[in-house]
């Protein structure tokens, strides 16, 4: 009893799971898309691994059964293990220890001697492929026309700016220096002041007035004033070897953008210790 309800709930998961998932791949636009359907792949891998199993159980019990029959006739069956023997035998040509006297050679030295054994054969094939690559390597970079690895990096990375500008084209809410406005409402200037305090002050204080990186409460700037400028620093960072790191791989544009805003903001507040002006003044045009 308990065979046949093992068998009939195994019958109804495969045929439901199968009508499932070709439900899902003529209803969705990408089925194997983990990112917006990662229900189908876990069907697909549990739908895999129980027919796997079912599979393996069946082998076991057939192995099993096969045994006991061997057991009750009296038969010794070869060992399970005699096949890897027999592969390791003739990946690597070795010789038994008792026929190891066929190929000792006349010299030794303090009674050790030395056997003349013969290469591993995946050894040889591993020296013959990698002649086999140098030579097609030989003649597609260096006879031929191939492209060296300079040559490849420039074309990638040529292609990735295309990519990137084609983005950049389309998505009309992606923020940059260009286009970055002065935010003034109070809930993007109270975001801003949040990221500041959280990833800022630590370098120009919570009140702006500078400690490490300077003053952001005066006239002066280091790398230009406004929202343009003030985005830029923060998108791309400060001086090279002794300005502000770059936190485009930290915080998202629209975060940055508010940082920006609200720094502008403190224009013309008074720090509790401000320090002394650096840069030049700003002037907006």
């Amino acid at each position: 009893m308990k065979k046949y309800f093992q068998s009939t709930v195994y019958v109804i998961f495969v045929i439901v799971t199968f009508l499932a998932l070709a439900k899902s791949f003529m209803v969705y636009k990408n089925p194997f898309d983990v990112y917006e359907n990662p229900l189908v792949w876990l069907a697909l891998i549990g739908f895999v691994i129980v027919i796997v199993l079912k599979e393996v159980v069946n082998v076991m019990a057939i192995n099993r059964a096969k045994t006991l029959q061997n057991e009750i006739e009296g038969i010794i069956p070869e060992t399970s293990e005699a096949w890897f023997a027999n592969l390791i035998k003739s990946w690597t040509k070795t010789k038994a220890i008792e026929e190891e006297h066929e190929i000792v050679l006349d010299h030794n030295y303090d009674g050790i001697k030395e056997l003349d054994n013969t290469l591993p054969p995946w050894w040889v094939y591993m020296f013959y492929a990698t002649i086999i690559f140098a030579g097609v390597y030989l003649v597609r970079f260096h006879i031929l026309d191939g492209d060296s690895q300079a040559v490849e990096y420039d074309k990638a990375v040529a292609e990735a700016r295309l990519e990137v500008d084609k983005f950049q084209s389309t998505s009309t809410d992606l923020i940059t220096a260009e286009n970055v406005t002065l935010l003034t409402s109070d809930a993007d200037l109270k975001r801003g002041k949040a990221v500041f305090g959280l990833n800022c002050a630590s370098c120009h204080v919570a009140d702006g007035g500078g400690a490490i990186g300077p003053n952001l409460t005066d006239e002066y700037w280091i790398l230009g004033g406004g929202i343009k400028n003030v985005y830029n620093t923060i998108h791309n960072g400060g001086r090279d070897g002794k300005g502000m790191i770059a936190w485009n791989k930290t915080l998202k544009s629209d975060d940055m953008a508010k940082v920006a805003s609200y720094v502008i903001s403190l224009q013309g507040t008074t720090p509790a210790n401000p320090k002394a002006p650096q840069g030049e003044k700003w002037v907006q045009e």
